[in-house]
């Protein structure tokens, strides 16, 4: 009976663990100021759109990214 439950344990965590850990950045562009930032969510493409076609693993990456953009330096 504790065999099964550590396994169904550790199968629970094996699939849910990755989608915790997984954070991917986006560079988006307000409509209305036309000022870049760096978020965690996806642009929805009304209020804010996407720079680029990328997503970046770290924070560091975006920011990169952003500053180099041409769209960005406005």
């Amino acid at each position: 009976m504790l065999r099964k439950v550590l396994i169904t344990a550790a199968l629970a965590t094996s699939f849910v663990a990755p989608a915790f850990a997984a954070t991917t950045y986006y560079v988006e562009q307000s409509a209305s100021t036309h000022k870049c930032s760096v978020t965690t969510h996806k642009p929805n493409g009304k209020t804010f759109t996407m720079v680029g076609t990328d997503t970046y693993k770290t924070k560091a990456d975006a920011t990169t990214a952003m500053k180099a953009d041409a769209a960005c330096k406005m």
